[in-house]
This record gives C-alpha cells, structure tokens and sequence, in this order.
C-alpha cells in the first residue's frame, strides 16, 4: 500500500491547477493527453479530484502499478480513482515535469516522463513515470501507468534529467 500511496503522490502533484479551456483538444496530442493529466491531477488545499475527468483520459482497462527494485503494486482504474479521493489530497500536491522522452509509432507510444512532487507538508521526491499510449477514435489514450521513485542509492540518470 506504501507504493499505491506513493503514485498517489506523484499523481496528485502534477501540472498546474489550470483548467484547459478545450480538454479534448488536449486529448489529440501526446503532449496534450499528459499535461492534461498533471493538470487534473494537482491539488490545490481544499479541492477534489476531478474523477470524471481523469477517468475520461484512460483507457477502461488501464493499470496503474508503483515499482522499485523489491516490488511491484498493480491496481486498476476504477481502485485508482478510489484513492484518489484520499483525504490527504485536499491538502495540496503538485508535481512538474522535469524532462520526458516520447517514442511513437503507427498509433502506439511509449512516454518516460521525469517528474519532481511536492506534498502540502513540504516533502519532495523525484521519480519517472512510464507512460504507454495508443491513438484511436480521434484521439490518445493512456493504456498504463508505471512509475518509480528515486532513492538515494538509485539517483535518476543523467539521460532522463533533460539539460
């Protein structure tokens, strides 16, 4: 559960809080889709997540699963949304992105975006999320969600910081 709590972490600490005046415009684009996602989910203190609009951003069967190198918790769509509306969220979190790297090809995409949270009690952490897309109906949808967070031992490579 530490790590379901973790990629709540992440999840909920993203983007800014700023509402996207066409959201499925947002969904036709990688880029879009995924700054949608931080967006909806960054926290403000007092705010609730917008489930209906993250849900809209994945695919029915998506999987959401926090790893590092000792193990590995997998939940589905519907118990990650449950966990979103965690009352720890109501008290603030924002993540930014650091840097990503976007792999596409015929409908398929594979996203590592570096990240840096913060909670409402001032702790920070850095991780990567490992995004897997497919474009159909006009639009993206992120099929998964993997991510990790960094350790003192296991810093983020070079390669995913950006310049």
């Amino acid at each position: 559960m530490k790590h379901v709590l973790c990629l709540l972490l992440f999840l909920t600490a993203s983007g800014s809080s700023r509402a996207q005046e066409n959201p499925e415009a947002s969904l036709k684009t990688i880029d879009g889709i995924i700054n949608e996602l931080l967006d909806q989910i960054t926290i403000e203190k007092g705010e609730k997540m917008d489930t209906t609009a993250i849900r809209n951003l994945f695919h029915p069967a998506a999987l959401f699963t926090v790893a590092d190198a000792t193990q590995a918790e997998t939940v589905t769509l519907d118990e990650f949304l449950v966990l979103l509306k965690d009352p720890y969220y109501e008290a603030g979190y924002r993540e930014q992105e650091i840097h990503k790297v976007v792999d596409a090809y015929q409908g398929i995409a594979q996203v590592f975006q570096t990240f840096q949270g913060k909670d409402s009690e001032g702790a920070e952490e850095r991780g990567i999320n490992s995004y897997q897309l497919t474009y159909y109906a006009d639009r993206w949808w992120i099929v998964s969600l993997l991510w990790t967070i960094e350790t003192e031992t296991t810093p983020i490579p070079k390669k995913y910081i950006g310049k």
